[in-house]
């Protein structure tokens, strides 16, 4: 075995140069983990190509060898999806960093799979553009690895996931075969739409090396508001009566249960944002093009809201300084690490009418078992994504036991155990809560004909 390996090291090396390839103290650290905190194996190399036709010429070599190879991106996924094993090649696409073209006329943007999702960000937001994902790992994530998990995050209430921002990939197949699907037309009903399995799918099909990816016009306005609501129905009215009100306007519809926001709030030493403590309150933004407009239509919203009873309390921004303070109580979950020892967080989404009673129904079993258990409720409701987050101490060390509980409620409820963070190694155990047996044959079977000797970021996703 060291003698077959030995001889794919020296292949590999003649391939890529000095610095493109890094074996034992030399790879650091960080490349064995994520942000989930479980630790990977120190993998058999790390490469860094810097362009496609270096990951061609890597994949092939791995196929020749039977080598197993992990993409990654800026590792910061929660699912264990870029963990490598100690037998594997570790792909790191950092260096594959450029936007090499925007098209402002088309609203287009072409990018390696390596920039992250500011640099994006910047570059449109230069040409008066906007991409339409954003989440608080902007600084450090990777397109690709966003495209891998097709991640979601704040936007997605008005523009959608990755899977949405996307026109084109370029794809390196398992053999070192290159797709080239980087067409800038919308409409292209040329069969299979073979982009949207690589989508997804955490590199287990084929490694993305560029994307095109769609913009859209930056609002020149963007107004946010704080509503305490009563009950969960309440919200989900609120949210009907803001849709009607700003169609394709409303930016975000953010939701965040008492035990959240009161947790947020002592995290962070801010002031309630209301004289009372209400159970819910929604976190909201509506975008335009004027925006004296749009603070006049929120108002009236609003009113009216209040006058049906469906909102208590409202108080809206006058100020980005304060917009921003509002967006502070939300963005709390960066400071999870450091107050739970260890965070367990699960992102699942559900049936929007289903919502409220899932939430009853998960902290009544928690209460049950773990009366004295930490858990917060929040989330992206406005596109059904829910976060479910316990401290691993308030419950004793009993992380598997929490979420089977949580992802029994979530297969009861018809959701998914995986709204925008993947499957990877943490959630494969319960894929079935989700997939009936008949999808799980046919992703087995899309996985076996692109990577029939199942090299690609094995044990991820599916047991084969």
């Amino acid at each position: 075995m060291q003698m077959k390996q030995a001889a794919f090291l020296e292949a590999l090396s003649r391939t890529l140069g000095v610095d493109d390839l890094l074996v034992g103290d030399a790879v650091a650290a960080r490349r064995c983990s994520d942000w989930s905190g479980a630790p990977g194996g120190l993998p058999l190399a790390l490469v860094r190509p810097r362009n496609t036709a270096e990951v061609s010429r890597v994949l092939r070599l791995c196929t020749e060898h039977r080598v197993p190879l992990v993409p990654q991106g800026g590792l910061t996924g929660l699912a264990g999806a870029a963990l490598p094993s100690t037998d594997a090649v570790a792909l790191s696409l950092e260096r594959m960093n450029a936007v090499e073209a925007l098209d402002a006329a088309a609203g287009t943007m072409t990018v390696q799979a390596g920039v992250t999702l500011q640099s994006v960000q910047e570059a449109a937001a230069a040409q008066g553009l906007m991409f339409g994902v954003d989440f608080g790992a902007r600084g450090s994530c990777q397109i690709g690895g966003a495209l891998s998990t097709s991640a979601g995050g704040n936007g997605v209430l008005q523009f959608g996931m990755m899977r949405e921002q996307t026109l084109g990939l370029e794809v390196v197949l398992a053999d070192g075969r290159v797709l080239p699907m980087l067409r800038p037309m919308l409409k292209n009903n040329t069969g299979y739409d073979l982009k949207q399995f690589f989508i997804g799918a955490e590199g287990t099909l084929g490694v993305i090396t560029r994307a095109l990816l769609r913009l859209h016009p930056a609002p020149k306005a963007r107004v946010t508001a704080l509503v305490a609501v009563a009950q969960f129905d309440d919200a989900l009215a609120l949210l009907d009566r803001l849709r009607r009100y700003f169609p394709g306007m409303l930016a975000a519809f953010e939701l965040m249960w008492r035990d959240f926001v009161q947790t947020s709030l002592r995290w962070q030493h801010l002031r309630e944002p209301f004289d009372t403590a209400y159970p819910l309150l929604a976190l909201i933004d509506v975008t335009g093009g004027d925006e004296a407009g749009l603070r006049e239509t929120l108002e009236t919203g609003l009113d009216e809201a209040m006058e049906a009873g469906v909102a208590r309390d409202v108080t809206i921004a006058q100020s980005h300084a304060q917009a921003r303070a509002f967006w502070t109580i939300r963005e709390a979950t960066a400071e999870l690490p450091l107050h739970m020892r260890p965070p367990i967080n699960l992102d699942v989404s559900l049936p929007m009418a289903s919502i409220g009673r899932f939430v009853d129904a998960c902290r009544a079993g928690l209460d049950a078992r773990w009366p004295s258990h930490r858990s917060l409720f929040f989330g992206h409701v406005g596109d059904s994504n829910l976060h479910v987050t316990t401290d691993g101490q308030s419950i004793g060390g009993e992380a598997e036991v929490f979420e089977r509980m949580v992802y029994a409620q979530v297969e009861a409820s018809g959701g998914s155990i995986s709204a925008e963070h993947g499957i990877g190694l943490h959630k494969k155990p319960y894929l079935s809560a989700s997939r009936t047996p008949a999808e799980l044959a046919t992703m087995r079977a899309i996985k076996h004909a692109l990577d029939p000797l199942h090299l690609l970021n094995p044990g991820k996703i599916l047991d084969l």
